[in-house]
């Protein structure tokens, strides 16, 4: 079955040139389209995405917001990408914390547009670049230190929360450890577990915002 992908971006131009090169792919397929936020719940419910491919600045709802009434409202929710034009942009990191499982820059080749989808639809490693890893790092809190420390994770776990903010993949970092992929999906479970977190994103969030990681 291919990937079925939902575009969200109030300027057509764009949404024109990632459906262009999406649907060149035979696995990808974009269902819809929407040019605000504020539309996207009704068309996920009908249309039942794989990945929303979300622009964060939007007029009546930003990316931000319909990401978290997506994640709130929705059984099952799609993979969120989050598309923009600035890697620094605040707006993108908060909607990381929102709960976005991915990133990607307009100017972005098409085959990198095309190696994001799929990435994130597989849910198995992240796109989190430097600039929003910076962003993590100064948004660094105490309560995030806090439930790093209560966390205690094991030795193992630990490593593989690191390599996972480096954006490996669950085969990456096996190969990386030397154990086997099930061993690796173990223990990135036991991670999300401990750190109380809802997906990778979350839990990379957490290393960085308690120091657990620092950017590089």
């Amino acid at each position: 079955m291919p990937v079925t992908v939902l575009l969200v971006d109030d300027e057509p131009l764009v949404r024109a040139g990632l459906r262009a090169v999406l649907e060149a792919q035979p696995d990808i397929e974009v269902v819809g389209e929407a040019g605000d936020g504020a539309a996207v719940i009704p068309l996920v419910r009908q249309l039942r995405p794989d990945v929303v491919a979300m622009d964060v600045r939007m007029p009546l709802m930003d990316g931000i917001e319909a990401t978290r009434v997506v994640l709130c409202t929705v059984p099952d929710p799609p993979k969120i990408l989050v598309v923009t034009t600035f890697e620094n942009d605040e707006y993108v990191y908060e909607a990381l914390r929102a709960g976005a499982d991915g990133f990607l820059l307009k100017r972005a080749r098409p085959a990198e547009i095309v190696n994001a989808v799929r990435l994130v639809a597989e849910g198995e490693s992240l796109l989190f670049p430097a600039a929003v890893r910076q962003l993590a790092a100064e948004y660094g809190t105490s309560r995030a230190r806090e439930v790093m420390e209560r966390a205690s994770l094991t030795e193992r776990e630990a490593a593989v929360l690191r390599l996972m903010a480096r954006g490996l993949s669950n085969a990456e970092i096996a190969e990386r450890l030397v154990v086997g992929v099930q061993t690796v999906k173990t223990h990135v479970s036991a991670v999300l577990a401990k750190l109380n977190a809802r997906d990778r994103t979350q839990a990379v969030i957490a290393a960085y915002e308690s120091g657990f990681v620092a950017p590089s």
